[in-house]
């Protein structure tokens, strides 16, 4: 083969030439592999033997295959010259001559350094006794040779070496090639790093080393990689993977023979996987960077060092697009940054795995969580009840909890969506159904990893890959260490207890069994639900959770514009407006928990009632952005007043449904605007809270005797039976018992559950409410509850007043009407409807005089001027006060009317 590198120096003709390399590897106390400097790929590498003198054979394994062969040890000394040559040459650069050669091996002398100024390796190692002088056909003329015997007659004088005393014996290493129980022998080691040299480079990603001080012989992978490797053919030929020689040369020229520590973290089927530590960095990492090789699933769990470092060195590879990856296109290579990464708020949950997202823009997006598989049902197709029509929500064991925990944590909130690679769409095919293109992606709310959580919890299944399918989470080795440590806690799918079965009653359309259920339900008052679907502006379908059934639910109050559907004669066009009022109601309640009155039911089975969401009426929200019109059937309900004012203003505006109204003329309702008498009917009453908002609560006197009778009866009920303290679970919407801070119960509502500790409840016959522990609390007796006796507390607000904003100056109305009115007997009278509550004039019990008209004349509030004309006396008699209070410059009057320039300063509005 060619020279390592060219000589060096002119030499005359009979004196070799001096040539350069570096040291690959040291093969024994006197041979050594030098190669030259790589250009465009693995160099030339040549062997060297030192002249003229011999050192130790090191061991030898048996020959595989041959039973008669066996181990050869180490000659005593022989591990000891190889390791004084390996500790100063490899990696060095070295200079030699070549002075004969003999059976294709080449003979010469080495020399530490560019010139023969340098160390001579052999004499070194002659002077320490590591080897023995050729000194058969000993020429006397040959100064090197005489060098050499000078040098080892010094060696035996002082007995180093092979001429101490003992014979050697305490050099020859006990080689363990093979370990009985390999699992168990990673496992002693606790991962802790451990002394070791690389005795040979298979491939990149796979040495063999030996482990000090026992002089374990292993073959040690790489974790987390795999590197190009050499193909063995039939003909016992080896055929290299592309850059299968470049990894190997990468990995030979930084470790071979080189001290390293190994960290063995794992032995699955015999194959011990481990991670070299080297002071100038981490092998494996080095490897991924530079693209030699890439990241492999199966062994990365095992990785102790940061699998997101491998990951990260991987990707700066592909990006790079260097040697394995030269011909690498990203998965989302066509996408723009804005479509690849951006935030979005999450509409509805489609599935265990996917959610419709809004962008900023406006538009809709479904997204697919990367790399996960939602619960399925194995076999379902057997095992289904023919004559049961199949939800997958509700019968795949744990799709119900995954789509809930979803809807729980998402539902209305932003995310951050990170585009993973984009799925193709692909047909039909044998047995499996065809799928629209999907987009993967990895979406985090929070800092949270939405599919991370999912599977932590034993929700969803990570998918598997084929190794070169880069189509994945990039945060696959998260979701495969979360569906680790599930199995192991037994979570969800993984766990051995019996599965949740969902007996979800869908009566919608079910006339009968909706029949049965209405009473039920209006009977409740304000229930919980879970807006399930939305077909129209105002017709839902609800899940209630507490009844466990789903219904279908038509907003009262409204007339919405109807959506295109199918009827016997054909095809029916959508009104205008029917798509926005949809979208609206979507966008509003879709899988929100909201609240439900149900009034009544129609002939198709379909309840009808108000809905409201976080104190918004969607009846009321419709018509308020001109997307319903109020129904006459509103005129009996409470919201009637608020309906009517918000549609009034929609007309006026002409927006949207109101945009072609044209006003109807005066003389057409003349006779229908007949002026009614205002009707003062007191009736007396029992006033039991006021609240900061100065609106109060009162019991009618006509039913007080038949509450002290029953808090009387089910005191000494619950004194015969107390209850179980801490037994009760609270739910929001319940009625139950509380014991209140005299030491008595009363009942009781839950409006919200902050823990065990925290239950907020209204104490429903007194309007008071309270901050209470569970252990408080207890299950309402049948005989007491609200079927028994109605709720006594009923919620009022006062007439013709306005309460200042000034949080002040709402203060001192307060405090004088719990001075005045509270826990005492008066007489009360509705004189007008409101949004919440009616609003009602006071009178003392005793004087008659009016409650509200005194706030007035102490200058307390204002007057709310109202327009209805039967009511015009009273507004008259109220302003009249006002002005009088005005004049005495009383209380909010003090600094005049302050209404008039600078009401917000302030803090007041007319």
């Amino acid at each position: 083969m060619a020279s390592v590198s060219g000589p060096a120096q002119t030499a005359s003709a009979s004196a070799p030439p001096l040539q350069r390399g570096i040291v690959k590897m040291v093969l024994s106390g006197c041979a050594i592999i030098v190669r030259g400097q790589p250009r465009g790929g693995p160099p030339p590498e040549r062997q060297i033997n030192l002249s003229n003198i011999r050192a130790g054979a090191l061991a030898r394994r048996a020959a595989q295959g041959q039973p008669e062969s066996k181990d050869t040890p180490d000659e005593p000394w022989a591990f000891q010259a190889r390791e004084f040559l390996r500790k100063k040459l490899i990696g060095k650069e070295v200079c030699f001559t070549v002075e004969y050669k003999n059976m294709h091996r080449e003979y010469g002398m080495v020399y530490l350094g560019k010139d023969t100024t340098g160390e001579n390796i052999a004499e070194s190692l002659v002077s320490e006794g590591l080897a023995t002088v050729r000194r058969e056909g000993f020429r006397g003329n040959n100064p090197e040779q005489a060098r050499l015997c000078d040098l080892e007659d010094q060696s035996k004088a002082s007995k180093k070496g092979l001429w101490s005393e003992g014979g050697g014996a305490q050099t020859i290493r006990n080689i363990k090639y093979t370990i009985e129980n390999p699992r168990n022998f990673v496992d002693s080691l606790h991962q802790k790093p451990i002394n070791a040299i690389i005795e040979h480079v298979r491939d990149g990603s796979v040495v063999r080393a030996l482990l000090l001080p026992d002089y374990y012989l292993v073959t040690v992978m790489l974790s987390g990689v795999k590197c190009p490797t050499f193909k063995r053919e039939a003909d016992g030929t080896e055929t290299p993977e592309p850059f299968a020689a470049e990894a190997r040369f990468f990995t030979e020229s930084r470790l071979l023979q080189r001290d390293v520590q190994i960290i063995l973290e794992s032995c699955p089927n015999q194959i011990i996987l481990g991670t070299i530590l080297h002071p100038n960095g981490n092998i494996t990492e080095l490897l991924l960077k530079e693209g030699f090789a890439r990241c492999v699933d199966w062994s990365m769990a095992v990785y102790t060092q940061g699998a997101e470092k491998l990951r990260a060195a991987e990707r700066s590879a592909k990006e790079r697009k260097v040697r394995i990856w030269k011909d690498y296109v990203a998965p989302t290579a066509n996408l723009d940054q804005k479509d690849r990464q951006f935030v979005a708020k999450v509409m509805q949950v489609v599935n265990a795995d996917a959610m419709v997202v809004k962008l900023n823009s406006g538009e809709y997006k479904t997204i697919h969580l990367s790399s996960i598989r939602p619960p399925r049902n194995e076999g379902e197709e057997k095992n289904k009840d023919k004559d049961k029509r199949f939800r997958p929500l509700y019968d795949i064991p744990y799709m119900f909890e995954a789509r809930e925990f979803l809807r729980k944590k998402l539902i209305g909130k932003k995310v951050n969506v990170t585009v993973d690679y984009i799925r193709a769409a692909t047909g039909p095919g044998e047995g499996t159904p065809a799928f629209p293109e999907r987009t993967c992606a990895t979406v985090t709310i929070g800092g949270i990893n939405i599919a991370e959580a999912l599977v932590s919890k034993g929700l969803a299944t990570v998918i598997r890959y084929r190794q070169d399918d880069d189509q994945r989470s990039s945060h696959y080795d998260e979701l495969l260490a979360a569906e680790a440590r599930a199995i192991k806690n037994g979570k969800g799918l993984h766990s051995k207890k019996e599965v949740p079965i969902h007996r979800v009653a869908d009566i919608s359309g079910e006339t009968q069994k909706a029949k049965q259920f209405l009473p039920f339900l209006q009977r409740a008052g304000r229930s919980e639900a879970v807006v399930e679907y939305v077909f129209s502006g105002s017709r839902l379908k609800l899940y209630m959770p507490k009844e466990t059934c789903l219904i279908t639910f038509l907003l009262a109050g409204i007339e919405c514009p109807r959506s295109s559907r199918n009827t016997p004669g054909g095809m029916q066009v959508a009104e205008p407006f029917s798509d926005e009022a949809m979208l609206f109601t979507k966008e509003l309640v879709l899988q929100r928990e909201v609240e439900v009155e149900v009034e009544s039911m129609d002939k198709a089975g379909n309840f009808i009632g108000w809905l409201h969401i976080e104190g918004v009426n969607l009846s009321v929200a419709l018509v308020e952005n001109a997307l319903s019109k109020v129904h006459f059937t509103a005129e009996r309900s409470a919201y009637y007043k608020t309906l009517v004012a918000a549609e009034e203003g929609c007309r006026q505006r002409k927006e949207k449904i109101w945009a072609n109204y044209e006003e109807k003329p005066v003389e057409e309702v003349v006779h229908l605007s007949e002026e009614k008498e205002r009707v003062a009917n007191y009736k007396p009453v029992y006033v039991t809270e006021i609240t900061d908002t100065l609106h109060f609560y009162a019991q009618d006197v006509e039913t007080g005797s038949q509450l002290e009778s029953l808090m009387e009866t089910m005191r000494a009920e619950i004194a015969a039976q107390p209850p179980v303290e801490g037994s009760y679970s609270p739910r929001r919407g319940d009625y139950c018992i509380a014991k209140f801070a005299d030491g008595e119960w009363y009942r009781a509502r839950v409006e919200k559950v902050e823990s065990p500790a925290k239950v907020h409840v209204f104490y429903i016959d007194y309007g008071n409410r309270e901050v209470v522990s569970s252990t408080r609390l207890a299950p309402i007796p049948p005989a007491f509850s609200t079927r028994t006796l109605p709720v006594q507390a009923t919620e009022y607000t006062f007439a013709f007043i306005q309460v200042p904003q000034d949080e002040d100056a709402r203060a001192d109305v307060v405090d004088c009407v719990v001075r005045d009115i509270q826990n005492t007997q008066c007489l009360l009278n509705v004189e007008y409807s409101g949004a919440t509550c009616p609003h009602v004039t006071i009178q003392f019990g005793d004087t008659k005089e009016d409650v509200g008209l005194g706030l007035v004349k102490e200058g307390l509030v204002m007057v709310d001027v109202r327009k209805e004309k039967h009511l015009q006396k009273m507004v008259t008699e109220y302003l009249n006060s006002q002005e009088s209070a005005k004049s005495a410059r009383l209380n909010i009057w003090r600094y005049g009317d302050f209404r008039a320039d600078d009401a917000d300063e302030f803090g007041y509005s007319r």
